[in-house]
């Protein structure tokens, strides 16, 4: 079994969710956990994973660009959520430099309140014995200034492990997170692009118990679907790809990525 440890699956792009999990199983991705984002999505994932409990695992998180829709009762609220049901990890939750602040904040303003909610994060996850998964984004050509902030925060905190989603940073950036956050990366359809050596590389050498593999659907669908509706299913094509960018057979992988996801995630093996 595969499974998805990052997708969205409360997004108005599925088709019905029968469905979804229908051709996900029979891709051989049998389980996924499905990241909560914002304050009017969160009890629509709990009601998702409760319809699906086999199929379907849940983070609930504050997304670092819905970082101005989360005001304290929204974060309470959220923090009641989490203290009441029994979740994956915190996530999505993170630090995202890559759009312009909205209407109405600075951008320095705006970047606080990120740092703000994700260390309110941190502390909800510290607190309930959780993990957590970060997104990071820097503006393409800014360097690794959301990278490194996240990392300050996350050496505030060193009982919460860290999963850096859609890792696409350098191997140094990986070993920062094996070694000082206890942490791990994961690889998203991206590494199955034309252009994206360097990620791949990453993927080539990363110890076999440190990555796990997700879609981030319905968004960044590989190849050869690029640019179409993903689902959790096609988890499948990126493990494909790192097992032949390691020489190994994709069933290896997977069962490699399925054990880290079990342990990071508290998922019974």
């Amino acid at each position: 079994m595969i499974i998805d440890t990052h997708c969205h699956l409360v997004s108005p792009k599925y088709p019905p969710m029968e469905q979804v999990r229908a051709e996900s199983l029979e891709l051989g991705v049998g389980h996924c956990i499905t990241q909560g984002t914002n304050p009017w999505d969160w009890e629509k994932h709990l009601a998702l994973a409760a319809e699906m409990p086999e199929f379907v695992s849940v983070c609930l998180a504050v997304h670092p660009s819905d970082a101005h829709e989360a005001d304290a009762a929204a974060m309470e609220r959220m923090a009641e959520l989490c203290r009441s049901h029994s979740l994956a990890a915190i996530g999505e939750t993170g630090l995202d430099y890559f759009w312009d602040a909205p209407e109405g904040w600075s951008e320095k303003d705006f970047r606080a309140r990120q740092w703000e909610l994700l260390e309110q994060h941190y502390a909800l996850a510290e607190e309930l014995g959780l993990n957590i998964s970060l997104h990071t984004r820097d503006k393409v050509g800014a360097g690794s200034a959301c990278f490194d902030d996240a990392v300050a925060i996350a050496r505030q905190f060193p009982k919460v492990r860290p999963v850096f989603h859609c890792f696409i940073g350098s191997q140094a950036q990986a070993e920062l997170v094996f070694g000082e956050l206890n942490g791990m990366i994961s690889f998203t359809g991206l590494l199955t692009f034309k252009k994206t050596e360097d990620v791949q590389s990453v993927a080539a050498w990363c110890p076999l118990d440190r990555f796990m593999v997700e879609t981030d659907s319905p968004y960044l669908s590989p190849e050869p679907f690029r640019g179409k509706l993903n689902i959790p299913g096609r988890t499948r094509f990126v493990v494909e790809k790192i097992a032949a960018l390691r020489g190994l057979d994709w069933q290896e992988v997977a069962a490699a990525t399925t054990r880290n996801a079990c342990r990071f995630f508290r998922l019974p093996l």
